[in-house]
């Protein structure tokens, strides 16, 4: 046979070959519609690339209706996420504040923060600061104009790290005496390092300015303008110059002239007992009681008419 009749036959014999494939696909239904290509696509769009591809995508932000829900305008009340300050975990992952005088301060006194470490800092109360506290821990001014043992420039906002009793890293807040925030921030920094647990760490205006409220919530705090409970007297609080440490675990116990025990907070009863074994017991081999001891501050659990096993207090030179 010819060689070029050869080739020829072979040519037509594979487009046979070609045009019987492709109808046998669109009789099977292999084939799929633009549309359903459309919607194919689409779905897989929406999903989220796989981690680690992140930095080889970069995927604008189109959506108008994202654009309005993270607007500024689109709620007043709502806070700017560059304005609220930023904590970052040990894997890097960075998420805002959720405390609340984090969240009011924001980084509107960062020109007048000092930094220990990243996420303990202490610094000035902003405006909006001020007027959440006022007439909760800090009194509302009358008309009178009250002489008040400090003022609100003396404090100062401290904001923390602690591990909590699940054993995890968590923010904490405070408000104290310009005198102490130092001594605060690096005290709770050691405690910290060492994972010493407190159970939270919240401004007392959280629980409506009540001591009692706070305590019962083993809340550790520390300015709050109040009276020594049964005196007449102003507590070292008031002067943001004092601190209660896990106080449920810790209690303040006084002495009924029956010889009876007074506990408080109420639910700290079994905690009275010190000679008893149990976890958060502050005493004189506790590294919480090492530190504030070493800063200069006095415990209660050493007064003798009364024990005030959470409490530290420093004396201003």
């Amino acid at each position: 046979m010819d060689k070029s009749k050869l080739i020829k036959m072979f040519a037509i014999l594979g487009a046979i070959f070609l045009l019987t494939f492709s109808l046998r696909k669109l009789i099977m239904g292999d084939s799929i519609s633009l549309t359903d290509y459309a919607e194919s696509h689409a779905a897989s769009d929406e999903q989220t690339p796989p981690p680690g591809n992140s930095n080889d995508i970069d995927t604008p932000n189109t959506s108008d209706d994202q654009e309005e829900s993270t607007s500024p305008d689109s709620d007043p009340d709502a806070l700017d996420p560059e304005q609220s300050p930023s904590i970052e975990e040990a894997d890097g992952t960075v998420f805002a504040s959720s405390l609340t005088g984090a969240s009011l301060n924001g980084v509107s006194q960062l020109e007048q923060r000092y930094t220990l470490q990243e996420n303990f800092y202490y610094e000035p109360l902003s405006d909006n600061l001020r007027r959440y506290i006022t007439g909760v821990s800090y009194p509302a001014q009358t008309g009178d104009s009250q002489d008040l043992a400090i003022t609100l420039d003396e404090l100062c906002y401290v904001h923390i790290l602690h591990y909590d009793f699940d054993g995890n890293p968590t923010e904490g807040e405070l408000i104290c005496n310009q005198y102490i925030a130092q001594d605060l921030v690096e005290i709770f920094y050691e405690l910290y390092r060492n994972e010493y647990q407190l159970e939270r760490v919240l401004l007392i205006d959280e629980y409506d300015g009540s001591d009692a409220a706070s305590m019962e919530d083993n809340n550790t705090s520390c300015f709050n303008y109040r009276l020594v409970n049964g005196s007449t007297n102003l507590s070292k609080h008031a002067l943001g110059l004092a601190i209660d440490v896990n106080p449920l675990y810790n209690p303040y116990v006084s002495y009924n002239s029956d010889g009876s025990l007074h506990v408080s907070p109420a639910a700290g009863e079994f905690y009275a007992d010190r000679s008893a074994s149990f976890p958060y017991k502050i005493d004189e081999s506790d590294l919480c009681y090492k530190l504030f001891t070493q800063h200069g501050f006095i415990w209660g659990g050493n007064w003798n008419s009364i024990k005030d096993y959470q409490h530290f207090q420093k004396p201003i030179n």
